[in-house]
């Protein structure tokens, strides 16, 4: 019963935005829906009823796939329509049957597209791939390198300066040790070696100010780039443009015998330059060495616990020091496709922001060598797609060809990855009791 202290309850009415719950599923349930209407009322009516794609697989298009665009574009749009309906009837018992469609359909959109763009045209998909692997070199390369240096509770922002400061450095080393040495290959390996070591040389900085000083990870890693972004152009600007230059020699492609002549995989795995190969060759190293190794398991022990670490007597600060140099190191590397592998020059700001692309890659892969490697085939594909849109001749501006990659970054980050915990102790500065 209530008495007259007691304050009387009013029934109010609940508000409407109260009653909507926002979630990752609804928001890609609506853009699913939004996308399979634009297909069928503003893409199909651009198209002849009777355009066919041709998909071809082998350079001499022996291995072929024709796809009549309009009923097969009709089919993918109806069922992002289904999928995005279905994504938002809030049924607990229909969660794994929208999500299973949800996947379904973000694996659609990348051939569709491709199909789309290739309406009444034949394009070949097996390039299509390799080139996707191949601009994903650097990505993967450095977001390794983030995973090195995130697992043992370092932040590194500074991939991207890393990677600018190994492509400079290796391609000026290059340029300036090719005629002494009067071979060509050679001074392109010593080129890489260089490309390496100052990667590694900006990491020690990083360390330095980071770990040892204990300045704020972010800020010291905002320095470097800035750092790099300046004493690269004044290397090109006072050594590369004051000199008559290397040239434009690269690394040459070394098809593995045998292996290089399987249809189809020989040309996207097999066929490939050497940092190239060397990506799958640190995948897996990085690997196994933080999960099947005495180091690997220090490094995730310093990363999520260090003063639990440092009580099992281990050294934190050291554990630190080495996995951020091996970072920079791996940077470097990334840095040298750019140049010795790829362009043969060095242009100012060449990496784009691909270092800031491999760390949503390695956020996008929860911090996992293989996950982050999954990440960054997409941004790759991305980049592949922007060129290939430009040989069929897509009717878009190139500008918005070229932000295609940075789209797909801010999409994957604002709404694919989900709860991505990264290490304990990442970012935090440690101090010894």
């Amino acid at each position: 019963m209530a008495t007259l202290d007691t304050p009387i309850q009013t029934k109010t009415n609940q508000s409407w935005r109260s009653a909507i719950h926002v979630t990752r599923i609804g928001i890609f349930s609506v853009a699913f829906i939004l996308l399979g209407v634009w297909i069928l009322l503003g893409a199909l009516p651009q198209i002849a009823p009777d355009a066919i794609s041709t998909l071809t697989f082998t350079t001499d298009q022996s291995v072929a796939l024709s796809i009549t665009v309009v009923p097969y574009m009709t089919v993918v749009a109806l069922l992002f329509i289904l999928t995005g309906a279905l994504g938002l009837v809030p049924l607990e018992n229909l969660r794994r049957v929208r999500i299973a469609l949800l996947m379904v359909g973000a694996l659609l959109i990348i051939p569709s597209i491709l199909i789309m763009a290739a309406a009444g045209q034949s394009t070949n998909a097996t390039s299509m791939l390799a080139s996707s692997l191949r601009l994903a070199t650097p990505i993967v390369i450095g977001a390794l390198a983030g995973i090195w240096c995130e697992r043992s509770g370092v932040v590194n922002i500074a991939i991207e300066g890393m990677m600018l400061t190994g492509a400079a450095f290796g391609f000026v080393a290059y340029s300036l040790i090719v005629p002494y040495l009067q071979d060509t290959s050679l001074s392109l390996w010593f080129g890489v070696l260089i490309a390496v070591l100052a990667g590694g040389l900006m990491a020690a900085l990083h360390a330095w100010l980071s770990i040892t000083f204990k300045t704020d990870q972010i800020v010291s890693g905002t320095v470097i780039n800035i750092l790099a972004l300046g004493l690269t152009s004044f290397m090109r600007r006072e050594v590369l443009l004051a000199t008559q230059g290397a040239g434009r020699a690269t690394l040459q492609s070394i098809p593995i015998p045998g292996l290089s002549e399987i249809p189809v995989a020989g040309e996207i795995f097999f066929s490939g330059k050497p940092i190239f190969y060397l990506m799958f060759v640190l995948l897996i190293v990085t690997h196994v060495m933080l999960f099947y190794t005495r180091w690997g398991l220090r490094t995730r022990a310093v990363g999520e616990n260090p003063h639990a670490a440092d009580t099992l007597g281990i050294n934190v600060l050291r554990t630190r020091w080495i996995n951020v140099i091996i970072g920079g190191m791996i940077a470097g590397l990334a840095g040298a496709w750019l140049t010795i592998e790829t362009t043969g020059s060095f242009d100012d700001n060449m990496t784009a922001g691909r270092g800031f692309i491999a760390l949503a890659a390695m956020i996008f892969g929860k911090y996992l060598p293989f996950g982050a490697f999954g990440g960054s085939l997409l941004f790759g594909f991305s980049s592949a797609l922007e060129t290939r849109f430009q040989i069929l001749g897509v009717s878009l501006p190139p500008q918005f060809l070229q932000m295609t990659p940075y789209i797909v970054t801010i999409v994957v980050l604002a709404g694919l990855v989900g709860r991505s915990r990264p290490p304990a102790a990442d970012g935090e500065p440690y101090e010894k009791e």
